[in-house]
């Protein structure tokens, strides 16, 4: 395998710290150590383990997705903003949903928070990829169909200053012709062939989201779970690789 290619597909990985706690956390990142992965955090490890567990995976040289999906009137997002822009987060996310105002709102505390430093990437959530077609009519209320709610999502947080979205990778294409190619799109749902489902609606490979046009693709439980969570992660590179 070609170390740079390799290395190259390594970053477009975000593993899925999904625990209650910091230790099981880093048992996983400690075996995952050389692997130019991103770790994401989200909302039941970081309200278990606070900002002292992002500046742990910091000072182990790892970027982080923190995926906290911030949903709140405007000001109240923009001090959230600020405040995981100052915890060194490298990437965070916002509910579309929340507006234009609010989103804007995130953008005006990155900048207040980066103080003239790196800006993290900030992403909007369109919808869950447990979110059915069903569900979305029927429970959720919006009419159509759940690519035109994500396009029409993603058009909104791009004109209010985002960098790029949360998507199933079944709307990658659609996504990048409405928004353009520099338009992020982070995919979670994403699961190796042979792989349980679990929980989630919408779902492809990970040669597949790529193809698709995905950016970054979030990989939890195929990698977390695995019996040897570093060959199952460099299994999943090494596909990259040589798709």
């Amino acid at each position: 395998m070609n170390a740079n290619g390799a290395g190259s597909a390594a970053e477009r990985i975000m593993v899925a710290l999904d625990y209650q706690e910091a230790g099981s956390a880093l048992d996983v990142v400690r075996k995952l150590d050389g692997i130019p992965c991103w770790m994401k955090v989200g909302m039941e490890l970081f309200y278990a383990e606070g900002p002292a567990f992002v500046r742990e995976l910091k000072d182990r040289g790892h970027k982080v997705f923190l995926d906290l999906k911030l949903h709140d009137i405007p000001n109240t997002v923009r001090g959230a903003a600020r405040s995981v822009t100052r915890l060194g987060a490298d990437m965070f996310n916002v509910h579309a949903a929340g507006g234009s105002a609010m989103m804007r709102a995130a953008m005006e505390g990155v900048v207040q928070g980066a103080e003239g430093g790196a800006l993290p990437q900030v992403i909007a959530v369109t919808q869950l990829t447990s979110t059915s077609q069903d569900m979305l009519n029927e429970e959720i209320g919006i009419a159509g169909s759940v690519a035109d709610t994500v396009v029409r999502y993603a058009q909104l947080a791009k004109a209010s200053g985002l960098q790029g979205v949360v998507a199933s990778a079944q709307e990658a294409g659609i996504l990048k012709e409405a928004c353009g190619s520099g338009f992020v799109l982070v995919t979670p749902g994403i699961r190796p062939a042979g792989s349980s489902m679990d929980d989630q609606s919408r779902v492809l490979t990970p040669a597949q989201a790529l193809a698709a046009g995905s950016d970054y693709l979030v990989i939890g439980r195929p990698i977390t779970a695995a019996s040897d969570p570093r060959a199952a992660l460099e299994s999943i590179v090494k596909e990259l690789v040589h798709s």
